[in-house]
């Protein structure tokens, strides 16, 4: 999911100049030599979406925006969020030009011209990108921050990476929430979100493009798909956001529900916003799609609770082992060796303290045959009136590179497991977003163990940082960043896995053919 696909036009025009043609060589019965291997070159363009933060008027929220420097990328470029807005271009148009017979309003944007999207030249970016390797921030406060939409290209493209963090005072879903925003696709699974009556768990769609878009959601429970009132041919007007109360979906109360969120038509971003009356609250990422084995990387070591959630869609039971890989080698939660997952069913366990006081990371391997499952895992940090609630889906490995913002000097813990083989990773903290300068170290992670990384700290540093993971050497690693944060003495905490950028792109290598110049 979340792929992000180079473009070839500008490089299949230059070539083409040359020779009118690039041809791909292969062997064949002449000699001829064989395919070159493909270059890894950076993406030229990047979209991310960022969910409506809160419907509290107590809500401060911050947007972080950071790009690792790459190289072989363009020499310009730029990178902003703007405003998702309410309206399609043509029904903004319609609306102004109604507005103006009816003589209750001025000319679309005081003479301004509309671009696409409703968008005029009035419009300003809530954030704009500055240069690679220093984080840009913007600060929000209320109920009415709206959703956002945003494009990196040129040198701002590879690994474009925008978190939003909000704090939430008091009321339902009180604490640290923070997501990263996504890029756009078709397809999104949530294992974790639930329709109890302690719980407001949304569903926040958000459509970047200028036609609208046809969404159908479906929530599965623990004993299949609940029957549901009015979640198919869901429209989402274009560049706008939409948040779904999935009480309003269904009238069936259960704690551990899957989401599905399928794309009909057009594509959109998904996250799902949980909030709790006593447990605080947190977003719920998309697990990665449907695979046998999983990795829930950077379980917190103060964790005083954990429930793992596992759907398998389809009809094919799943038997899965359950491990925990902690900084000493991979153990077998007591009592929960194994887990049977029916399918089309939600499935769940308590482990409870299953931590004790060592950070690890979940994985689910196949017992037998592998069946495809998604999962995730609620978190929850402290005791009595002052716990609070975070979750972990199933991720993406680290990959070449990973970055994880909004960093802070004391409040950042960044774990790391190697579940299959030893690893090293080298650590970069960039620059500041007011000052100071980028440090890095390089760490080696055992085969299936956890490791809390002592995080390094930009010298000099005054504002917030980003933290960037790249595979040195080794098996495919699997990393999560926390943040913490005091609030009215309540330990408030989020946390966001680390996936594979997707900066880099394989691009074949061409040769001239000029034979085809003489057919």
């Amino acid at each position: 999911m979340n792929r992000t696909t180079l473009s070839f036009i500008a490089g299949v025009g230059a070539l083409a100049a040359v020779t009118g043609f690039a041809a791909l060589t292969s062997p064949d019965a002449s000699g001829a030599s064989p395919a070159k291997a493909a270059a890894e070159l950076p993406v030229e363009r990047t979209s991310l979406v960022c969910p409506a933060p809160s419907s509290s008027d107590l809500a401060e929220t911050t947007y972080t925006s950071f790009t690792p420097v790459t190289k072989g990328t363009a020499s310009d470029g730029k990178a902003e969020l703007l405003s998702a807005g309410e309206e399609s271009g043509a029904a903004a148009g319609d609306k102004s030009a109604k507005d103006e017979k009816a003589g209750k309003g001025e000319k679309a944007g005081k003479g301004e011209k509309a671009g696409k999207g409703g968008r005029t030249a009035a419009d300003k970016p809530v954030l704009t990108a500055k240069e690679p390797g220093k984080p840009v921030t913007e600060d929000a406060s209320g109920a009415d921050s709206p959703a956002l939409v945003g494009t990196a290209d040129g040198k701002f493209a590879p690994g474009w990476t925008v978190q939003q963090t909000t704090q939430v005072a008091a009321g339902t879903g009180r604490g640290l929430q923070g997501v990263n925003c996504t890029a756009p696709d078709t397809e999104f699974w949530f294992p974790g979100a639930s329709t109890a009556p302690d719980r407001t768990d949304y569903v926040h769609l958000t459509n970047p493009d200028d036609s609208a878009a046809v969404v159908d959601i479906e929530l599965y429970g623990k004993d299949g798909a609940l029957e549901t009132t009015v979640g198919e041919g869901i429209t989402v007007q274009p560049h706008s956001g939409e948040p779904i109360l999935l009480s309003t979906l269904t009238s069936e109360k259960q704690d551990n529900v899957t989401v599905h969120v399928s794309v009909r038509s057009g594509r959109v971003g998904a996250s799902v916003q949980a909030l709790d009356d006593k447990l605080g609250g947190d977003w719920l990422a998309a697990s990665v799609d449907p695979t046998g084995s999983l990795v829930l990387p950077g379980i917190p070591k103060d964790a005083t609770a954990v429930r793992l959630v596992v759907f398998a869609p389809g009809e094919t039971d799943a038997d899965l082992k359950v491990r925990l890989a902690s900084p000493s080698g991979s153990i077998t939660p007591a009592g929960n060796e194994t887990l049977h997952v029916k399918g089309g069913m939600t499935s769940a366990v308590d482990l409870g303290d299953v931590m004790r006081g060592e950070p690890g990371s979940l994985v689910l391997t196949p017992s037998d045959h592998s069946v495809p499952v998604v999962a995730a895992v609620r978190v929850v940090r402290g005791k009595g009136a002052a716990q609070e609630t975070a979750f972990i889906p199933a991720g993406r490995a680290v990959g070449k590179r990973a970055t994880a913002v909004d960093n802070t000097a004391k409040g950042t813990r960044l774990s790391v497991t190697a579940p299959s083989a030893t690893a090293k990773i080298k650590v970069t903290a960039s620059a500041g977003s007011e000052g100071g300068s980028a440090v890095s170290k390089t760490y080696t992670v055992k085969s299936g163990t956890t490791q809390e990384a002592e995080v390094p700290v930009p010298s000099g540093l005054k504002g917030t940082y980003a933290l960037t993971v790249e595979t040195v050497s080794g098996g495919p690693v699997y990393a999560s960043r926390t943040l913490t944060s005091s609030l009215d003495g309540v330990s408030a905490f989020t946390v966001q896995a680390l996936p594979d950028d997707r900066g880099m792109v394989a691009v074949p290598e061409a040769d001239e053919d000029l034979s085809v110049l003489q057919k």
